[in-house]
């Protein structure tokens, strides 16, 4: 099977999984670390330059994409569309400001599902239907969904990652 298709079909099958448990995804936590991840792969996959210690600006097409994704997963319409954009936004500025210490508070924002299992495989399912939404996931959306899961206590090979 051709890498695109294996990322579709891994993308496909985790939004189905998504969707099943979609009534137990309802808390603040599970919100507040999806917006996390959901800025975190837009950055990571908006830019190459933001990877850097310095950060940058992510690509207004990735920003847009990613937040018509978040719009309109099933999953995230348990909560206000406008409050998770301003979530989003907010992750995503802190990014660009500063990558790598922006990364620190976002990833601790990731952090706060980690508390429910069921919610944490969850935070890291929208990361790789968010990356591979596009058909290229790419090596740097794959290594902040990966820190991800070591902030949630999950092992990155459990996701193909």
């Amino acid at each position: 099977m051709a890498l695109w298709d294996r990322i579709k079909e891994s993308a496909s099958q985790m939004q189905n999984q998504l969707e099943a448990k979609k009534n137990d995804l309802k808390s603040g936590a599970f919100r507040d670390a999806s917006m996390a991840m959901c800025a975190l792969v837009a950055a990571a996959g908006g830019t190459s330059h933001a990877l850097s210690s310095g950060g940058g600006s992510v690509d207004p097409s990735e920003r847009q994409r990613v937040a018509q994704l978040i719009s309109t997963n099933d999953v995230l319409r348990n909560f206000p569309a406008d409050d998770l954009r301003r979530r989003f936004e907010e992750n995503l500025d802190k990014l660009t400001a500063d990558f790598a210490f922006g990364k620190v508070s976002v990833l601790q924002e990731v952090a706060k599902a980690k508390k429910k299992p069921a919610e944490a495989r969850a935070v890291i399912q929208i990361g790789v239907v968010i990356g591979g939404a596009d058909g290229d996931f790419d090596q740097n959306e794959q290594a902040v969904v990966r820190e991800a899961c070591f902030a949630l206590g999950l092992p990155p090979h459990e996701f193909d990652l």
